[in-house]
């Protein structure tokens, strides 16, 4: 579905227990990503609880329409939120997404029952990390200019965002990696280097957030991968250190894709959460409505 938030066309999916507590889940990769895959990955959670994707302004099947800010990004969101007539609701964000659910914590954290983050960061500081992995890495197509110019937002066009894309894709595969589905997933994508650059080039310049990560009260579940190349595992220690109470699992086996590589796992992990962190059951399923 296609709602107007903020004055930019957003898709949207809702799917679940109608009367079950909201989730909500920013993807990762602006003008990259979308919900596609976070739609089939937590389907499963459905039984429990209504889900809502979207794919965030410029980025998948949304509009393009500037701004590409952290701060419009977390408007959209409870703009949404609004639009659906939702009070309580618990968000979840992967890589780039956790940056953006940061971000909404900070700011709308009363209307946030929980808050999940996977494979994210606090800060930009993980940027000449994952440089320097990819380097290390001795991947065909790598080098250090055009890994330059992809972090710092200086993509020249959606073609060449493909071509850089192909070259890193076999770092987020930890586990297994399948040629021919990722030679599938490169076609499928939707892509938008516009989106891509300024979320690189104005907003990760100044992206710190580390000194207020304690003002953050609602339960937080933080989860990493040990071999993660482009978020390091010490990132999402850094922020379950600064986070007081929260809860911080690390896949040791996993790097950036450990919810697709250990979805039931995964899932069971975040619905469990959700319960022991949700008073009486009722109120699971009660807090979300106006």
């Amino acid at each position: 579905m296609f709602a107007e938030i903020n004055g930019c066309q957003v898709y949207y999916e809702v799917h679940g227990r109608e009367d079950g507590h909201p989730i909500f889940f920013i993807h990762g990769g602006p003008g990259l990503g979308d919900c596609r895959a976070d739609v089939n990955t937590f389907a499963p959670l459905g039984e429990d609880f209504k889900l809502v994707f979207m794919d965030m302004r410029g980025s998948g099947r949304s509009e393009e329409k500037p701004p590409y800010t952290h701060e419009q990004w977390a408007n959209d969101i409870d703009q949404l939120r609004q639009l659906l007539r939702l009070d309580k609701i618990t968000i979840h964000g992967s890589s780039y997404g956790g940056f953006i659910s940061l971000e909404y914590a900070l700011k709308y954290e009363q209307h946030l029952s929980h808050v999940l983050l996977n494979v994210t960061a606090a800060s930009n500081e993980h940027h000449y990390l994952a440089i320097e992995n990819a380097l290390n890495s001795n991947l065909p197509g790598i080098n250090k200019n055009m890994l330059e110019r992809l972090f710092n937002g200086e993509v020249s066009s959606n073609e060449e965002f493909k071509e850089m894309y192909a070259a890193i894709l076999p770092l987020y595969a930890a586990v297994k990696f399948d040629p021919e589905a990722a030679r599938a997933k490169l076609e499928s994508i939707y892509y938008h280097n516009a989106t891509h650059n300024a979320a690189f080039h104005d907003n990760l310049r100044d992206y710190d957030i580390r000194n207020r990560l304690a003002e953050i009260k609602v339960p937080v579940l933080v989860t990493g991968g040990r071999v993660d190349w482009i978020t390091p595992a010490v990132y999402s220690e850094e922020i379950a250190n600064g986070i007081p109470g929260s809860k911080l699992v690390i896949f040791e086996k996993n790097g950036h894709s450990l919810v697709r590589e250990e979805s039931g796992q995964y899932l069971g992990l975040v619905k469990g959460f959700i319960e022991e962190n949700s008073g009486q059951k009722e109120e699971l399923h009660n807090a979300y409505h106006n």
